[in-house]
C-alpha cells in the first residue's frame, strides 16, 4: 500500500535487479577509503564476481518469473557478458600483458597505482552522478527508498556473512 500502485512492477524488477548485483567496484572503493584487510576484500569481491557471472542471470530470470515480470533472457545474459565477463577478460588480458614484460610485477604495480586514484574518482563521480539526478526522488520518498534498501542490505550482510565464513573457513 505504500508504493504507487502502477509502479509497483517497476519497483520490484528494480529491486530484485538491484539485490541480485553486488556492486564489485564499490567492495574495492569503500575497503580502500576504510583501509580495510586487503585479501578479504579479495575474496569478497572474487564471491561477489562469481555470484554474477553464474547466478545473477538465473536468480533474476526466476525472481523475475515469480512476480509475472518478463525480462528476455537474451538481455540478461547481455547484461552478464557485457557488465562482468567483458570487463574481467579485459582486466585480465592487460594484467597478463604487463606481468610479461621485462619488468612485470612492477609495471604492474605502477598501473595499479596510477588506476587507483582515477578509478576512486571515477565511482565516486558515478555516486554523485546517480544521486544527483535522482535527489527530488529521493527526498520526497523517503519511506518508499528505506523500503527499498532493506533487502539490499540484507543482499550485502548474506554476500559478506558468506565470504567472511568462507575465509574463516
Amino acid at each position: 500500500p505504500y508504493l504507487p500502485a502502477e509502479q509497483i512492477d517497476s519497483y520490484i524488477a528494480g529491486l530484485i535487479i538491484l539485490a541480485a548485483a553486488p556492486c564489485t567496484a564499490m567492495v574495492f572503493v569503500w575497503s580502500n577509503l576504510s583501509r580495510g584487510e586487503p585479501h578479504f576484500t579479495l575474496t569478497q569481491v572474487a564471491l561477489n564476481d562469481t555470484i554474477m557471472v553464474f547466478a545473477f542471470a538465473p536468480i533474476v530470470g526466476l525472481l523475475l518469473g515469480l512476480s509475472a515480470i518478463t525480462v528476455p533472457w537474451e538481455t540478461l545474459l547481455l547484461s552478464v557478458l557485457l557488465y562482468i565477463v567483458v570487463p574481467l577478460v579485459i582486466a585480465q588480458g592487460l594484467r597478463a600483458a604487463l606481468l610479461r614484460r621485462e619488468d612485470g610485477p612492477a609495471q604492474l604495480k605502477r598501473t595499479v597505482d596510477t588506476l587507483g586514484p582515477v578509478s576512486l574518482i571515477a565511482l565516486l563521480a558515478t555516486l554523485v552522478l546517480l544521486f544527483g539526478f535522482q535527489g527530488e526522488q529521493i527526498l520526497s520518498q523517503p519511506l518508499i527508498i528505506l523500503m527499498l534498501a532493506v533487502p539490499i542490505l540484507i543482499q550485502v550482510f548474506f554476500n559478506s556473512g558468506l565470504a567472511y565464513l568462507l575465509n574463516y573457513a
